[in-house]
């Protein structure tokens, strides 16, 4: 025959008391939640969840990263893209004027050709302009240089002679924000170390000076060099167009992975508020009847009295 175990008034003291601290904690739990409107409040209320919130942060941080250099690249390119299509759209009009200077007739006189010298000339100037357009103060096609121009006013490149901008828009995936003046306008100096026929501003003078001495073989080289300038610019602008659409694809990509991870997010640290607040209340009633339950069976004895 079992006996039962003996239960005594400093047993049932002790239980009760630690019942009505768990019931106490567990109201005080809701109450925080309630508060600071998080689930999580400190690592012992979920392990697993604060590995997995402190995953989902480091990704919200990168992918904020990320939309923030896309930012920044677009519009660095594009910068460089408005003002490569109106420089493509000036060497056209550039094209016209030697085309003119070179038939014959009225159109071809000396008068009509020293008007369209100056009118190349004011047109070449406004390329130079184009060329030391700047984003955030800083020339945009002249690299990394420190200096407020990257051509002078002749036309002669200033800027830095080597290395390239990148941005990080993208996990393992970097693109080249900068285009340096050489590699739209052409470089000053050719393979051989001679000046560069080539070179954008360099046609354009050889074409005013042939305009304004009437030398008609000068102008057909002068538009053979125009055509080849014109090409190094519109395929600079159709590369740049290219970076321009992957960053402006990676930047939507970025903020959408960072809505869908911060949602995430928000599931495993978020509270749920009115099922904190009916848990909260449940609490406190579950709390304030085991109150009244405990004074009805802890009752004070006659040696509570004598104490």
């Amino acid at each position: 025959m079992s006996s039962s175990p003996r239960v005594t008034e400093s047993s049932v003291r002790t239980r009760t008391m630690a019942s009505l601290q768990r019931n106490l904690n567990r109201t005080q739990q809701a109450q925080d939640q309630i508060s600071s409107g998080k689930q999580l409040n400190r690592p012992s209320d979920s392990p697993t969840g604060t590995v997995t919130a402190l995953q989902l942060r480091g990704e919200v941080r990168a992918n904020r990263k990320y939309s923030a250099n896309a930012d920044d690249a677009v519009g660095r390119l594009g910068v460089v893209q408005d003002n490569l299509q109106s420089s493509v759209e000036l060497l056209t009009v550039a094209r016209n004027l030697t085309l003119e200077a070179k038939s014959t007739g009225g159109q071809g006189t000396p008068e009509a050709n020293r008007a369209r010298a100056e009118q190349l000339g004011q047109i070449k100037a406004n390329l130079v302009q184009f060329a030391n357009s700047k984003y955030l103060d800083r020339p945009v096609f002249g690299g990394s240089t420190p200096d407020a121009e990257a051509y002078d006013s002749s036309g002669k490149y200033a800027g830095e002679a080597a290395g390239q901008t990148f941005r990080a828009i993208g996990p393992n995936a970097k693109v080249r924000v900068d285009v340096r003046g050489p590699e739209v306008f052409g470089p000053d100096q050719a393979a051989d170390g001679t000046d560069n026929p080539t070179q954008m501003f360099r046609v354009l003078d050889n074409i005013i000076d042939a305009m304004k001495s009437g030398d008609v073989d000068a102008l057909d080289t002068g538009l053979q060099n125009l055509d080849k300038a014109s090409d190094l610019v519109k395929s600079t602008l159709s590369d740049v167009g290219a970076r321009y659409n992957r960053v402006t694809q990676m930047k939507q990509s970025a903020e959408d992975r960072l809505m869908s991870v911060s949602s995430q997010l928000s599931d495993i640290e978020d509270v749920d508020l009115p099922k904190a607040i009916m848990e909260l209340q449940l609490q406190q009633t579950s709390y304030q009847a085991a109150l009244a339950a405990t004074a009805k069976v802890i009752q004070p004895s006659l040696i509570d009295f004598l104490r």
